[in-house]
């Protein structure tokens, strides 16, 4: 029996793909169904995932759309979008019995960074408080929903950047967030490779921009 969903999007992932989903062969074994949803990847991701989901499917390279491709295919009640680099708690499935005790329709869980500096610390919790202040979840905080509540927003809006973001805001003029204080572990690769002042600043930057209303695509281009 199918208890819930996790749906995650792929573009040539070879290097983290496998280790992401031997995470979750446990949960798996437990009735979690597992779904990958490619976006046309041109290294071994495919065939690295052979037997490690229970549904493989291909759409076009923008999250969105493969986070939606994926959740029309899920047989779940509840849907877990997750990022192949990051990973879930270990108690993740008595996690899931709190939130059906406590029949929240979707939240987020708190985040935590896979880098040692004390500064990734505080980044957490500026990250943290302000999605707990603000009810907006961003997609490395695993943003989870029931299928009535993802077809009553009708999906993910499908632009390039900021889905998490424009989804969020879909969802809380419905009901607020579940902020979950468990966490979930994230890489930091991208603030350890380009420095954690700069990305502070470009991320915001970015929000800000999308804020104003600058195009998500002309965003995703400078985010890349």
């Amino acid at each position: 029996m199918t208890l819930h969903t996790i749906v995650i999007p792929t573009l040539n992932e070879e290097t983290k793909i496998q280790a992401c989903l031997m995470q979750l062969q446990g949960f798996r074994a437990k009735g979690i169904e597992v779904i990958v949803v490619d976006g046309g990847s041109v290294d071994k991701t495919p065939q690295l995932v052979e037997g490690l989901c229970d549904q493989f499917v291909s759409a076009v390279p923008c999250r969105a759309v493969q986070m939606n491709a994926g959740a029309r295919q899920a047989r779940g009640e509840m849907i877990f979008f997750l990022h192949v680099d990051t990973q879930l708690p270990e108690d993740f499935l008595e996690i899931i019995n709190s939130i059906e005790t406590d029949n929240h329709c979707w939240g987020r869980f708190d985040v935590k960074l896979s880098g040692q500096q004390w500064l990734f610390r505080v980044i957490e919790i500026m990250i943290n408080g302000r999605s707990r202040l603000t009810g907006i979840a961003t997609g490395d905080q695993v943003i989870f929903m029931t299928q009535k509540i993802y077809r009553t927003v009708g999906g993910f809006p499908e632009i390039a950047l900021m889905e998490d973001i424009a989804m969020s805001r879909k969802l809380r003029k419905i009901h607020s967030p579940l902020c979950l204080r468990q966490r979930v572990t994230t890489s930091s690769r991208r603030w350890e490779k380009h420095g954690i002042a700069s990305t502070i600043i470009k991320m915001w930057w970015l929000r800000f921009s999308y804020f104003m209303g600058i195009d998500p695509a002309r965003l995703a281009k400078q985010y890349d």
